[in-house]
Protein backbone atom coordinates (compact mmCIF):
# COMPACT_ATOMS: atom_id res chain seq x y z
CA UNK A 1 0.00 0.00 0.00
CA UNK A 2 1.79 3.91 -1.12
CA UNK A 3 1.44 6.56 0.72
CA UNK A 4 -1.13 9.40 -0.01
CA UNK A 5 -0.31 12.66 0.74
CA UNK A 6 -2.64 15.75 0.43
CA UNK A 7 -1.36 19.16 -0.47
CA UNK A 8 -3.22 21.98 1.21
CA UNK A 9 -4.40 24.74 -0.82
CA UNK A 10 -3.03 27.16 1.31
CA UNK A 11 0.65 25.60 0.17
CA UNK A 12 -0.49 25.42 -3.25
CA UNK A 13 1.66 28.59 -4.87
CA UNK A 14 -0.26 29.81 -8.16
CA UNK A 15 1.86 32.25 -9.08
CA UNK A 16 2.58 31.22 -12.66
CA UNK A 17 0.68 31.64 -15.99
CA UNK A 18 -0.85 28.43 -17.19
CA UNK A 19 -1.33 28.48 -21.62
CA UNK A 20 -3.53 25.43 -23.12
CA UNK A 21 -2.29 24.28 -26.52
CA UNK A 22 -4.38 22.77 -28.82
CA UNK A 23 -2.08 21.22 -31.75
CA UNK A 24 -1.57 17.66 -33.46
CA UNK A 25 2.06 18.00 -33.55
CA UNK A 26 4.25 15.54 -31.04
CA UNK A 27 5.73 16.43 -28.21
CA UNK A 28 9.22 17.11 -29.51
CA UNK A 29 7.69 18.85 -32.38
CA UNK A 30 5.93 21.48 -30.45
CA UNK A 31 8.94 21.76 -28.22
CA UNK A 32 10.76 22.43 -31.44
CA UNK A 33 8.70 24.92 -32.59
CA UNK A 34 8.85 26.80 -29.04
CA UNK A 35 12.53 26.97 -29.37
CA UNK A 36 12.31 29.17 -32.49
CA UNK A 37 9.54 31.32 -31.95
CA UNK A 38 10.44 32.16 -28.34
CA UNK A 39 14.14 31.90 -28.68
CA UNK A 40 14.38 29.43 -25.95
CA UNK A 41 15.93 26.82 -25.38
CA UNK A 42 14.02 23.34 -24.13
CA UNK A 43 14.99 20.39 -23.47
CA UNK A 44 13.42 17.17 -22.97
CA UNK A 45 13.96 15.91 -19.30
CA UNK A 46 15.16 12.64 -18.23
CA UNK A 47 12.23 11.09 -16.54
CA UNK A 48 8.91 11.94 -17.32
CA UNK A 49 6.54 13.42 -14.42
CA UNK A 50 4.84 10.39 -12.63
CA UNK A 51 1.52 11.23 -10.90
CA UNK A 52 1.13 7.30 -10.19
CA UNK A 53 1.66 4.16 -11.58
CA UNK A 54 -0.09 4.52 -15.17
CA UNK A 55 0.40 8.29 -14.78
CA UNK A 56 3.00 9.34 -16.68
CA UNK A 57 3.90 12.37 -18.20
CA UNK A 58 6.64 13.77 -20.84
CA UNK A 59 7.73 17.65 -19.97
CA UNK A 60 10.09 19.92 -21.36
CA UNK A 61 12.06 22.49 -19.16
CA UNK A 62 13.74 25.74 -19.80
CA UNK A 63 15.29 28.21 -17.09
CA UNK A 64 15.28 31.82 -18.99
CA UNK A 65 18.34 33.39 -16.62
CA UNK A 66 18.00 36.48 -18.53
CA UNK A 67 14.64 37.21 -17.78
CA UNK A 68 14.05 34.98 -13.82
CA UNK A 69 11.29 32.66 -15.79
CA UNK A 70 10.66 28.69 -15.66
CA UNK A 71 9.13 27.23 -18.35
CA UNK A 72 7.61 23.84 -18.66
CA UNK A 73 5.98 22.44 -21.54
CA UNK A 74 4.10 19.28 -20.46
CA UNK A 75 1.80 16.98 -22.32
CA UNK A 76 -1.88 16.44 -21.22
CA UNK A 77 -2.25 12.92 -22.18
CA UNK A 78 0.18 10.47 -20.16
CA UNK A 79 2.62 8.73 -22.18
CA UNK A 80 1.47 5.19 -20.89
CA UNK A 81 -2.09 3.63 -21.18
CA UNK A 82 -3.97 1.70 -18.54
CA UNK A 83 -5.68 -1.62 -19.09
CA UNK A 84 -9.63 -0.86 -18.14
CA UNK A 85 -11.31 -3.93 -17.07
CA UNK A 86 -14.86 -4.35 -17.98
CA UNK A 87 -17.76 -6.20 -16.91
CA UNK A 88 -20.09 -6.03 -19.63
CA UNK A 89 -20.19 -7.08 -23.33
CA UNK A 90 -17.22 -6.20 -24.22
CA UNK A 91 -15.42 -7.89 -20.96
CA UNK A 92 -12.77 -10.20 -23.02
CA UNK A 93 -12.19 -7.17 -25.60
CA UNK A 94 -9.07 -4.71 -24.29
CA UNK A 95 -9.71 -1.90 -23.59
CA UNK A 96 -7.09 1.10 -22.82
CA UNK A 97 -8.02 4.53 -21.71
CA UNK A 98 -5.65 7.71 -22.13
CA UNK A 99 -4.86 9.41 -18.49
CA UNK A 100 -5.03 13.20 -18.16
CA UNK A 101 -2.97 15.57 -16.22
CA UNK A 102 -5.54 18.29 -16.05
CA UNK A 103 -8.92 15.76 -17.07
CA UNK A 104 -11.30 18.73 -16.58
CA UNK A 105 -9.51 19.73 -19.91
CA UNK A 106 -9.29 16.61 -21.65
CA UNK A 107 -9.44 18.41 -24.69
CA UNK A 108 -6.41 20.61 -24.39
CA UNK A 109 -3.05 18.80 -25.72
CA UNK A 110 -0.40 20.60 -24.11
CA UNK A 111 -0.07 22.88 -21.34
CA UNK A 112 2.97 25.64 -20.65
CA UNK A 113 3.47 26.62 -17.24
CA UNK A 114 5.53 29.99 -16.97
CA UNK A 115 6.90 30.90 -13.34
CA UNK A 116 7.68 34.69 -13.30
CA UNK A 117 9.62 35.72 -10.23
CA UNK A 118 8.84 39.66 -11.31
CA UNK A 119 5.45 39.07 -12.69
CA UNK A 120 6.44 41.23 -15.76
CA UNK A 121 5.39 39.18 -18.32
CA UNK A 122 2.86 40.56 -21.37
CA UNK A 123 0.43 37.21 -21.25
CA UNK A 124 -1.09 38.41 -25.22
CA UNK A 125 2.27 38.64 -26.67
CA UNK A 126 3.62 35.48 -25.76
CA UNK A 127 -0.51 33.91 -27.01
CA UNK A 128 0.02 35.81 -30.57
CA UNK A 129 3.53 34.14 -30.39
CA UNK A 130 2.50 30.78 -29.61
CA UNK A 131 -0.74 31.21 -32.28
CA UNK A 132 2.00 31.96 -34.63
CA UNK A 133 3.57 28.21 -35.12
CA UNK A 134 2.40 25.86 -37.51
CA UNK A 135 -0.20 23.65 -36.27
CA UNK A 136 -0.87 25.25 -33.14
CA UNK A 137 -4.53 25.29 -33.41
CA UNK A 138 -5.41 27.22 -30.39
CA UNK A 139 -3.61 29.09 -27.38
CA UNK A 140 -5.01 30.68 -24.36
CA UNK A 141 -4.58 30.58 -20.50
CA UNK A 142 -5.99 29.07 -18.37
CA UNK A 143 -7.60 30.44 -15.01
CA UNK A 144 -5.54 27.84 -12.83
CA UNK A 145 -7.77 29.34 -9.50
CA UNK A 146 -10.84 27.12 -11.29
CA UNK A 147 -9.32 23.95 -11.79
CA UNK A 148 -9.94 21.03 -9.51
CA UNK A 149 -6.97 19.06 -10.10
CA UNK A 150 -4.81 21.85 -9.66
CA UNK A 151 -2.23 20.35 -7.45
CA UNK A 152 -1.14 17.99 -10.48
CA UNK A 153 0.83 21.20 -11.63
CA UNK A 154 2.99 21.11 -8.43
CA UNK A 155 6.47 20.09 -10.13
Amino acid sequence: MSAVIKIKDEYFDDSFILVALHSTLEDYAIAYGLNRALKAKFKRNREDFDLSENRSFPYYDWEDELNYRYWVLISNHSSKKELVANNDLFQYETTYSTPRLIPELKEVDYFLKIEDEDDTMDDDDIIKTLLGIPKIMAAYQVEVNKLKSRNNLIF
